[in-house]
């Protein structure tokens, strides 16, 4: 039986197949084959719901699959030695979470849902069998990865050279573009995470966060109404971040 603090997480037999997914073109099937998709679909036996606030992993779990986000968002946070949580990554339909797990077999940090979500869950073993049989999936899992990694470095260069200006600049404009390949509109956006959460992310204090969201609203870069942002100057927020010469 379940605590009253227990949240239940229900797992679902599949009904939309990677072949017929219309997230195929933005995850891990991207660029297979007809054939190679059927037998990828084989991998993908369930889906699970994970309602906000929930956990999808906590750090420390063990490590058996890949879960491809299929509706909703999430946010992947460490804990910090005095105790805070640090905010790693905010991931949306069509990417992947697990990775953080592969090499210690347990997870290294918490995927939380920041909405009522969906995913797909992918045994690693399997994967990796299959992986070995056709090499289109293993370049598209190298991608995945190699990805990650530079996503990583863009985040390194966030927090040591840029200006909160051109932090929250840089967060915004990757936002969007993520949300537009998505079929989402490219100026307009509902926010799913806190400025808090923004904050922990981008290594900036809520006071700041919030005063630059001011900023670019006195300065007609934006238009914020609490979480509903609209973007009212893309070429100005660009410019922020690559300089006036972009």
């Amino acid at each position: 039986m379940n605590s009253p603090h227990t949240t239940t997480i229900r797992i679902e037999p599949l009904k939309v197949a990677c072949s017929s997914c219309n997230l195929r073109e933005l995850c891990l099937p991207l660029g297979l084959s007809q054939p190679d998709l059927e037998r990828l679909d084989t991998l993908v036996d369930a889906r699970r719901s994970v309602p906000r606030g929930a956990a999808l992993f906590r750090a420390g779990d063990p490590f058996h699959s890949l879960f491809a986000v299929r509706t909703g968002f999430f946010k992947t946070c460490v804990s910090s030695e005095d105790g805070r949580d640090q905010v790693t990554g905010f991931q949306m339909a069509g990417e992947l979470l697990g990775l953080d797990g592969i090499s210690t077999d347990r997870h290294s940090c918490d995927a939380v849902a920041l909405e009522d979500s969906q995913v797909c869950v992918i045994p690693f073993s399997d994967l990796e069998g299959l992986s070995r049989e056709f090499t289109d999936l293993q370049r598209q899992f190298h991608k995945i990865m190699s990805r990650e990694i530079v996503r990583d470095h863009g985040v390194m260069l966030l927090l040591g050279s840029m200006r909160a200006e051109e932090r929250l600049a840089a967060f915004l404009v990757n936002l969007t573009q993520r949300l537009q390949s998505r079929g989402f509109s490219a100026s307009a956006l509902v926010l799913r995470m806190t400025r808090e959460e923004i904050g922990s992310y981008l290594g900036l204090k809520l006071e700041t966060v919030s005063r630059t969201f001011s900023k670019f609203q006195e300065e007609g870069l934006l238009e914020v109404k609490q979480r509903h942002i609209r973007i009212a100057d893309q070429e100005g927020l660009r410019k922020l971040v690559n300089g006036p010469n972009c």
